[in-house]
């Protein structure tokens, strides 16, 4: 009878600890950010290094919610087999997950099947249509970067699922507004990386005008939504030598056949827009693969420009601003509440473990009237408080 109590006894105390383990795991799980520190491993409120690299940010009321692509680990990470996740916050420290909005297929003749390749999602909200609208740049399987396609999806609530649409090359038998097509007719095209006047010719639109029937190119890209509710698909176009800024159909499901080049050969990718006392402004890096290198920022009075270069809008070390911090630009959004508050989210990229990737998020700054970032390895929004 002694040994009955005895051992009813230590059952009840390892009952007690696994009740202590499993709530200290749950406060665990539940950690509280209440700062951001860039580059360093961000935990969502299970404890999981959040999984939305290249990303963009959506709001909603008071809530934010941050689409990216879905990494696994290894050098297969880099390309998507499982999707595009999604995850909503109220602070923009402390993140949930929400889950796969867009999944990718297993059907082997879905366009979007597993192991083809979806960067850089951005999803904005359609007033008119009451839908969520996805674009992502899209790489066909087995097919590296050669497709250069850009996809589409739609969904009824924000989180998803969201059902894909297609993807497609851009502006297909469409000249942009401010390229003389007539210039063209007796441009010899482009021989090759070592034709002596590649340079020139990519300036005045040899690729455009190889692109036409087909449509051109698409690899990073973003989307920004003006005042007015006009929304804009930006991508790195023509062999990534090229920006074009489309305007998009008044549902946001298509292009409207409206756009212009930016900075034709200046080979600027990793886009991000917005607007601050009725100024556009962009920040892109440079094309060096995954390295990180010197960002480019620039400014216009219209979306269709012109676009004036404003330089590197990083201050800081010589590293620093050859790296912009060891990072690359995919996003700047509001913060909610707060006037000329944004915030610069940017990727570090690893491709040999492309789960491990970081998040450098700074706040944007303004000198001399041009947005300009610093590094802070700890910071939270209070900071936009002391600059008022």
């Amino acid at each position: 009878m002694n040994f009955d109590i005895s051992l009813n006894r230590e059952k009840k105390n390892i009952l007690q600890l696994m009740v202590l383990l499993f709530g200290v795991t749950f406060l665990f799980a539940q950690k509280q950010y209440a700062s951001f520190k860039p580059g360093a491993i961000w935990e969502d409120t299970d404890g999981i290094h959040i999984n939305a690299h290249g990303g963009g940010i959506t709001i909603v009321g008071d809530t934010y919610y941050w689409f990216g692509e879905h990494k696994v680990a290894g050098g297969r990470g880099n390309q998507s087999w499982v999707g595009v996740g999604v995850y909503f916050s109220k602070d923009l420290y402390n993140w949930k997950n929400e889950g796969i909005a867009l999944p990718m297929k297993k059907d082997s003749t879905s366009m979007l099947i597993e192991g083809s390749v979806v960067e850089r999602p951005k999803v904005i909200f359609n007033k008119k249509t009451g839908k969520y609208v996805m674009w992502f740049h899209h790489e066909l399987k087995g097919q590296g970067y050669d497709a250069a396609l850009t996809g589409v999806a739609v969904s009824n609530d924000v989180t998803g699922p969201y059902e894909y649409i297609s993807s497609f090359r851009i502006n297909p038998g469409v000249w942009p507004q401010n390229l003389d097509a007539e210039s063209l007719k007796e441009m010899v095209p482009i021989t090759g990386r070592e034709d002596p006047n590649r340079k020139e010719k990519v300036k005045a639109g040899a690729f455009i005008k190889r692109d036409l029937e087909i449509g051109q190119m698409s690899r990073d890209m973003t989307l920004f939504v003006d005042d007015d509710g006009t929304a804009y698909h930006i991508t790195a176009s023509e062999e990534n030598e090229t920006l074009l800024i489309s305007k998009l159909s008044d549902d946001y499901l298509s292009l409207s056949g409206d756009y212009v080049r930016v900075f034709p050969g200046g080979r600027n990718e990793a886009p991000a827009i917005f607007k601050n006392d009725g100024k556009y402004y962009m920040i892109t890096s440079g094309l060096t693969g995954w390295a990180p290198n010197p960002a480019r920022s620039a400014v216009a009075d219209n979306m269709f420009g012109p676009w004036k270069s404003l330089g590197n809008p990083v201050r800081g070390t010589e590293e620093e601003k050859k790296t912009t911090f060891k990072s690359q630009s995919t996003f700047i959004f509001p913060v909610i509440g707060e006037k000329n508050a944004f915030v610069f989210m940017a990727d570090r990229w690893n491709p040999q473990n492309a789960i491990d990737g970081r998040y450098v998020w700074l706040p944007i700054e303004f000198e001399d009237d041009k947005p300009i970032i610093k590094w802070d390895p700890e910071w939270d929004l209070s900071f936009f408080n002391t600059k008022k």
